[in-house]
């Protein structure tokens, strides 16, 4: 048995070599929209239900299909008044299935990066030449529509396995938000040696974590952005910090959801020292800027006596 995944040593948020942002932001804001597609009768995996009723559960898919009918476009329209481009975290079966929506994100130059093919299927049960396949094809169906070389990854329904981290380095791949353990990127280990880092994808503001698990109501979700950023603001004038909203068009862009995340974006762009960036951006940053130096901060914090 694995007591920890081996990915990443403990490191101590105080006491940190400090992060510098572009601009000398205090935070690094950026905004992952989930663009899944949810197939109406998927193939069975013995060790997870892709619907909590039997198939085929009219309500679970619908509700999804909202998300691409209506909600895409509200919540396009959202981010485009302040500026932001999201990130996508994409089920690449989107491209083939709704390439009209991914077309609208790309015109806006949002990033591309993969959440597997369908996120009714998972990454459970497969092995290594199978998910490597599966994280393979989904990168080359990103750059073939989009034209983009895939940098992040989110496995899909956040399934993995044991070589996920892996196969996604060795594929190109330059971060992951599957960690969720950190208000800071941080330096992963994979057994390729490649320069890797982790970006933080926060699930306690992950609409469907605040509204299907959770039970939060609107005005509570859009304080709690708030509550997060300024915390953040406050940590980041000593060393840059970051700011991940993550959404669903099916759940944030209902008409009586959308206005409480506008307000608390709204509140976060009318302060100074906000950069409005892509994960792409912050990974590329921090291997440049502050990979190496973390990597000698923390190989000085294992060391006896230390």
């Amino acid at each position: 048995m694995k007591s920890d995944p081996g990915l990443y040593d403990y490191w101590p948020y105080v006491g940190r070599p400090a992060l510098r942002w572009p601009g000398n932001a205090r935070v690094a804001l950026w905004i992952a929209p989930n663009i899944e597609f949810y197939e109406w009768m998927p193939p069975d995996n013995p060790k997870r239900k892709p619907w909590p009723r039997p198939l085929p559960d009219v309500l679970g898919y619908a509700t999804r299909d909202y998300g691409n009918r209506v909600g895409q476009q509200r919540m396009m329209r959202v981010l485009d008044r302040y500026g932001l481009r999201g990130s996508v975290s994409l089920s690449t079966a989107m491209l083939i299935h709704h390439p009209e929506i991914i077309e609208m994100a790309a015109a806006r130059g949002w990033e591309f990066f993969s959440h597997g093919i369908y996120n009714t299927r998972y990454s459970y049960g497969l092995d290594e030449a199978q998910e490597r396949a599966m994280i393979e094809e989904s990168m080359q169906l990103i750059e073939r529509h989009t034209g983009q070389r895939c940098a992040g990854y989110l496995a899909p329904a956040l399934s993995h396995t044991e070589a996920t981290i892996d196969l996604f380095a060795e594929a190109g791949g330059l971060y992951t938000c599957d960690l969720f353990h950190d208000d800071q990127p941080t330096p992963v280990r994979t057994r390729s040696g490649r320069r890797f880092v982790s970006i933080p994808y926060s699930l306690e503001l992950n609409d469907t974590i605040v509204y299907v698990v959770n039970k939060i109501e609107p005005r509570r979700y859009g304080q709690m952005i708030k509550d997060a950023f300024d915390r953040l603001y406050a940590e980041g004038e000593a060393s840059g910090t970051v700011l991940c909203v993550p959404l669903h068009a099916y759940q944030v862009s209902h008409p009586h959801r959308l206005r409480s995340f506008e307000e608390a974006i709204d509140y976060i762009c009318g302060h100074a020292g906000v950069w409005k960036a892509t994960g792409r951006e912050i990974a590329e940053h921090y291997l440049e800027h502050h990979y190496d130096a973390a990597l000698a901060a923390m190989q000085q914090a294992a060391e006896p006596g230390a």
